[in-house]
């Protein structure tokens, strides 16, 4: 069987897939979830010039018994 099963026809447009949508919605009891883009903020920003300052990796250090535990099984941390 070649038979593909397609949620829309090709032929269907946004809008009424859209309307679709929705009448399915109002139908469920589901309420309109549109949100206002006011409501959202601001998204923050991405730009290197917003972040000048310079971020230093973390120092790993190695204790002196953790070496030397290392270095019993042949582990070597330099």
């Amino acid at each position: 069987m070649s038979y593909e099963r397609l949620a829309y026809d090709d032929q269907d447009t946004t809008v009424k897939m859209h309307t679709d949508c929705n009448a399915c919605a109002s139908e469920m009891g589901i309420p309109d979830q549109r949100i206002d883009d006011a409501a959202l903020g601001t998204a923050p920003s991405i730009e290197y010039a917003d972040f000048p300052r310079e971020i230093s990796k973390p120092e790993i250090t190695v204790s002196d018994a953790a070496a030397h535990l290392a270095s019993r099984i042949h582990l070597h941390l330099d």
